[in-house]
């Protein structure tokens, strides 16, 4: 290859890499798996090679992705957190093993390997003081990490006492089990949120919460793998050290197995490649450790990465099989999934007879056609994907899809907006979205009807005693008390929520609607302009344009939903309950913030953000998330980030919390 083309290349891979790893590593929202992340890696590092004189500091091979999230502290690793080098062949192992094997005769020094899973999560340093659980941290670049201390302290396997009063430092990963991500993929759809990828990005989702609330409502776990630093450390084997951790409490990684010589360490990372599919954690390899600590020592590290150790990447399987139809299924939220049923392949240990096609764009950039021969690949291990058409096996009787125009459950218009890959059913009475709409209904910034969770929704629905959302004004002291063992004042209680929030504003209502891309703020707009429900439903397309804060796309989102069936006779049922549809007028309205621009960063101590933005919205000001030329003031509170850098940059007003309730006196 050619110095130019070369140099091309290799700037167009680190564009890349730098980008997947942004969305991995920080975002916590990977755009692609990891083996096509490997495998692009592996280019750049064969392309460097070749090229050495092209070789950069902040090339991806050099350092370890990852940067401190805004809003958490910055650790500084007293022992770096080190990746490791992926290989993806035995020969490359070999070879790994051939190279430590001539430095153990040089150095005299007895080989012996563990073998442990490489287990697919976040990578943390947990830090202990007389036994006692002080400090955690992720790892960051490798060198800086976040101080995440009081989400770790959440984490019910990871001790917060050990059994003996040591100074250690260990590092493990932070990871969801497979059981429990499907069941977390449940709840999200139910809720209406995106699911997650895969079980990493989850749990490092999870764990890089500003609130440790949030946290401590996910199912993590950790298994320890490794002791970065111990005062009055006497062991010479890494395994021995394991056992160890164990006795302290913590809980180590359950695959770890002992080998003599290398010929044990191939068998030992076959059988975990065999019973992967058995594992209740996600991996995505294997990796063989030197078990003599000070033959690591002599062995020493790269800038990057351990000599003494290694991590085996298993090869993703893929099977060919037939795609006997798509069927498109309408999930809890409106969107309209296309469906992939095949005919059943086992796959990495699963049979898989189905498996989704994500959205329109999916299907047509694949060119799948019904009757097709594909290929299946499970991604990641967990997930099954269509990797591919087979197009020379087409006999000429495969069939296009046909792209649903109406609501498969319920008949009313799906739609697809611009900008989105999503196609939605837009029918407020739709049985698919039945309890998402009753869980968005009821919410706090909607009709706020406190009580009405999901599992109470979820009963009322089976005994058949709600099939919309105007049927929650039907019910009885006698449906509510039904649903509980001495359920009485639970039942008075909710009933008295559900008559309370007839009284709620006609913004409340609005919201509570579901409207596409109307959130509380544009309901309050609506609600502050047109006065009455009615008003709103007969406002034209021309005039819902005018409004201040509605764009183009939600003034017809708005406009198409009023012109509906279904809408219209929810509003009349709702009427009919004697649910309040007029705006309230308040007396002497303040103004004060009219035209103004405040973006929140950092923690407030009297005020959470959502409590500061309801008080700027009341004086007529507005918030925004970024920070740009047109916001007037920048609240900064404690531990502010990039926004408050920005503003300083930009001359931006900055003012604290005194200066806040000043403003507000």
């Amino acid at each position: 290859m050619e110095f130019e083309e070369a140099k091309k290349q290799i700037k167009e891979l680190r564009d890349k890499l730098e980008y997947y790893a942004k969305k991995y590593y920080d975002d916590d929202e990977p755009e692609i798996s990891d083996y096509e992340y490997d495998m692009m890696m592996n280019k750049l590092k064969a392309l460097e090679k070749e090229f050495p004189e092209l070789i950069t500091a902040d090339s991806l091979t050099q350092k370890v992705g990852g940067h401190v999230k805004e809003g958490f502290k910055e650790v500084v690793h007293e022992v770096p957190l080190q990746s490791l080098q992926d290989v993806f062949s035995f020969e490359e192992l070999e070879e790994f093993d051939e190279r430590i094997k001539k430095q153990a005769i040089e150095e005299n020094e007895e080989l012996k390997y563990v073998v442990e899973t490489k287990i697919d999560g976040l990578s943390t340093a947990l830090e202990y003081k007389d036994g006692v659980f002080v400090r955690g941290a992720t790892r960051g670049n490798g060198l800086i990490g976040e101080d995440i201390t009081d989400n770790l302290r959440t984490i019910k396997s990871i001790p917060k006492v050990l059994t003996e009063k040591v100074n250690i430092t260990v590092r493990g990963e932070v990871f969801i089990g497979t059981k429990e991500f499907e069941k977390m993929n449940e709840e999200q759809e139910v809720m209406g949120k995106p699911l997650f990828a895969n079980a990493r990005n989850a749990a490092a989702g999870s764990l890089r919460q500003l609130n440790p609330k949030v946290t401590a409502e996910r199912p993590l776990d950790i298994y320890v793998f490794n002791v970065q630093k111990f005062e009055g450390n006497t062991f010479n084997s890494h395994y021995e050290q394991l056992e160890y951790l164990e006795k302290l409490g913590f809980n180590v990684n359950p695959v770890r197995i002992y080998c003599n010589n290398y010929k044990e360490a191939e068998e030992a990372i076959k059988k975990i490649g065999e019973d992967r599919e058995n594992l209740s954690f996600g991996i995505d390899g294997a990796v063989i450790k030197v078990d003599s600590l000070s033959f690591r020592e002599k062995l020493g590290t790269t800038y990057k990465v351990p000599r003494w150790a290694i991590a085996y990447k298993y090869p993703p399987e893929a099977k060919e099989t037939k795609l006997k139809d798509i069927v498109w299924q309408v999930g809890r939220t409106g969107v309209i999934t296309p469906m992939a049923i095949l005919e059943p392949v086992k796959v990495a240990g699963s049979t898989i007879s189905k498996t989704t096609l994500h959205n329109e764009d999916f299907i047509k950039e694949k060119g799948l056609k019904i009757g097709d021969t594909v290929v299946i690949q499970k991604q990641g291990d967990v997930i099954p994907e269509v990797i591919k058409v087979v197009t020379e096996k087409r006999t000429g009787e495969e069939k296009e899809t046909i792209i649903p125009s109406v609501c498969p459950v319920c008949g009313a218009p799906a739609v697809r907006e611009d900008g989105e890959a999503a196609i939605r059913c837009t029918g407020i009475e739709c049985p698919a979205q039945l309890i998402r709409g009753i869980e968005h209904f009821v919410s706090k910034e909607c009709m706020d009807i406190d009580g009405l969770g999901y599992k109470i929704v979820e009963q009322l629905i089976d005994k058949g005693l709600i099939s919309n959302i105007a049927d929650i004004y039907k019910l009885t002291l006698e449906d509510i008390a039904s649903l509980k063992k001495n359920g009485k004042k639970f039942a008075q209680n909710l009933i008295d929520a559900i008559e309370k929030s007839k009284n709620q504003d006609l913004f409340n209502v609005v919201n509570a609607l579901g409207i596409r891309q109307v959130g509380v703020k544009a309901a309050k707009v609506l609600a502050k302009k047109y006065k009455t429900m009615d008003n709103l439903m007969n406002a034209s397309l021309e005039d819902l344009c005018t409004v201040s804060d509605v764009g183009e796309i939600t003034a017809n989102n708005i406009y198409e939903f009023f012109r509906q069936e279904q809408t219209i006779d929810m509003v009349e049922r709702l009427k009919a309950a004697g649910v309040n549809m007029t705006a309230k007028i308040e007396e002497g309205i303040d103004n004060r913030f009219e035209g103004k621009v405040f973006v929140l960063t950092g923690s407030l101590e009297k005020y959470s953000r959502n409590e500061a933005s309801d008080i700027i919205e009341k004086f007529g000001g507005k918030t925004s998330s970024s920070v740009s030329k047109k916001t007037d003031y920048v609240l900064a509170g404690e531990e502010a980030g990039s926004k408050l850098t920005k503003a300083q940059e930009l001359g931006v007003t900055i003012i604290n919390e005194n200066d806040f309730e000043n403003m507000i006196q």
